[in-house]
């Protein structure tokens, strides 16, 4: 598991590295070559997400899901400067909570 929190963290990252990109440029009039930069940060990620231990990559995206809210919190903490508020905590540890619970769940193999 602790490869999939690693994975996890590195795709929450580059993805919103990518996305900030994107909106830097098209909403704050940053230079193009932030485009071309995000591309690749948003290439990044979607590799990263196959390196997941998941058998089943809409569980693999719907767990990350959690993540990548926790860490766009993170984000607009640590680079925009904005501090979460008590609902912008209490929000993403839910999420956190539901990304656990799809992780976690004990599976049992389907015949199919």
């Amino acid at each position: 598991m602790t490869r999939t929190a690693l994975v996890y963290a590195a795709a929450a990252l580059a993805e919103i590295a990518g996305c900030y990109g994107f909106w830097l440029c098209l909403r704050e009039s940053k230079p193009l070559w932030f485009l071309a930069a995000s591309l690749v940060s948003l290439s990044a990620f979607a590799w990263l997400l196959t390196l997941s231990e998941s058998n089943a990559a809409g569980r693999a995206f719907a767990a990350y899901g959690g993540v990548y809210i926790v860490a766009s919190i993170v984000w607009l903490w640590r680079v925009e400067n904005v501090r979460p508020d008590r609902w912008d905590v209490v929000g993403s540890g839910i999420c956190l909570l539901g990304a656990a619970v799809i992780l976690f769940a004990p599976r049992h193999a389907v015949a199919g």
